[in-house]
């Protein structure tokens, strides 16, 4: 059914010349970004890469996210990854701190373009410290070459720019495509890794280490967790809304009853990145201390080994905590339920049965506390599935089959589908206006 409304939206939206340019133009952007995702930096020992990386889960997650870039170490290597973390924090550092809350609810226009530079002169400093810490992780484990200062400087220079230049593009094509376009980036990173798992799952079919019914197993769960995914995301609890007046246009006519809709999985994938932020932390300081440190650098291995996700029951745990945690900070974050109440009351409109100002408020936050943990259990369960799916299936070169990044593409895929619709409707209204 998804499918087969995006093929229909997308049909429709090239018959249309300026929203064809768009979809285009998306495109584009895309074919400029796997051009990238092939430009090296020096040094790289492309075996022991492939060595390193067939040996860390977790760095194959964070690999997924780049598109490939981080194994093959090339000028894309950091992705979008510095700006995720950059946007979360930002997010959570807004919520906390009142003059910037004023700035985000009062500024206006201005006040958003405020805030997105203060995000984008974090996410530099963020790319240069991760960049550092790539180097000095790859170089212990004989992935880089022993590089001068002068050539280290110039890899982590390149390195930085690469990420910035990932955001402009993503920029771009919000300007002057269609969607998110720092998400249609993260979803065509994704995109990009495909072909070279499947290759990978077919070279080892034919090698007889996959058997055939692996691989329907394997294709029995993708198709089962697109579904679970489609069927979660689109899921709401709709509070019904009694209008006593309602304002349309100029006119103030008696209202009848609307919703209020609350998605069971209001807080997307974010709280899954921020929780991978935290648990890949202990390895990147692990990696940036010396192994001539012995105990420090045993202990904080130690540390980073203990929380990895799906190698241990305390890091799973943990893992899936931190999700919970970071969930309910998002849900927080994006339903204010006093200013929701008060906007309901300045209205006129009330929920069925619940009488209007503080009695509201409490009434949205008893159901979205347990809406949000359907959620957050749904993104625990999403999370761990790309731990999980390899030791069911046996297979471990088709990381797609469940987990973030698959959660991530459907999620895109759908906003995509809704926005070309959106535009579709909006110039049939001016058309229908003329």
């Amino acid at each position: 059914m998804v499918a087969t409304n995006f093929l229909d939206s997308l049909q429709g939206a090239f018959k249309l010349p300026d929203l064809r340019a768009r979809i285009m133009f998306v495109f584009a952007m895309f074919a400029v970004y796997a051009v990238g995702l092939h430009i090296p930096v020096p040094g790289v020992d492309r075996e022991q890469m492939a060595r390193i990386f067939s040996s860390n889960e977790l760095l194959g997650l964070l690999n997924m996210f780049t598109g490939g870039a981080l194994r093959k170490f090339t000028i894309l290597a950091l992705g979008l990854n510095p700006y995720i973390t950059s946007s979360i924090i930002m997010q959570v550092f807004t919520f906390a701190h009142p003059p910037l809350r004023q700035l985000q609810r009062e500024g206006g226009e201005a006040g958003r373009r405020k805030i997105q530079q203060y995000t984008r002169w974090f996410a530099v400093i963020i790319a240069f410290v991760q960049a550092i810490g790539f180097i000095s992780f790859f170089r212990s484990a004989g992935g880089l070459t022993t590089l001068g200062m002068f050539e280290t400087a110039t890899v982590v220079i390149a390195l930085v720019s690469g990420a910035m230049f990932l955001l402009w593009l993503g920029e771009q094509i919000t300007e002057k495509g269609i969607g998110n376009g720092v998400s249609l980036m993260i979803f065509a990173g994704i995109v990009a890794m495909l072909p070279f798992q499947v290759s990978e799952t077919i070279r080892f079919m034919e090698g007889g280490a996959i058997k055939l019914y692996q691989v329907l197993f394997l294709l029995a769960i993708f198709l089962a967790t697109i579904w679970g995914i489609v069927y979660v995301t689109q899921s709401q609890r709709r509070i019904p809304i009694q209008h006593v007046r309602r304002i349309i246009g100029r006119r103030q006519t008696m209202g009848g009853t609307s919703y209020l809709p609350i998605p069971v999985n209001a807080a997307g994938v974010i709280p899954i990145i921020f929780a991978l932020s935290l648990q890949v932390m202990p390895a990147t300081l692990a990696s940036m201390i010396p192994k001539s440190w012995g105990v420090i650098h045993d202990s904080m291995m130690w540390v980073a080994n203990t929380l990895a996700p799906g190698q241990s029951i305390i890091g799973s745990v943990f893992f899936a905590g931190l999700i919970f945690i970071f969930t309910y900070v998002y849900i927080a974050m994006a339903f204010n339920t006093e200013d929701i109440s008060d906007n309901l009351k300045r209205q006129g409109s009330f929920i069925q049965g619940v009488r209007p100002g503080k009695p509201t408020a409490d009434y949205l936050d008893a159901v979205i506390t347990r809406i949000t943990v359907a959620g957050a259990s749904f993104l625990a369960l999403i999370a761990m599935m790309q731990y999980w799916v390899p030791s069911l299936t046996g297979v471990t070169t088709f990381g797609l089959a469940g987990g973030t990044s698959l959660l991530i593409m459907v999620g895109v895929g759908l906003d995509f589908i809704r926005q070309i619709e959106a535009q579709m409707s909006m110039r049939q209204y001016e058309d229908f206006l003329k």
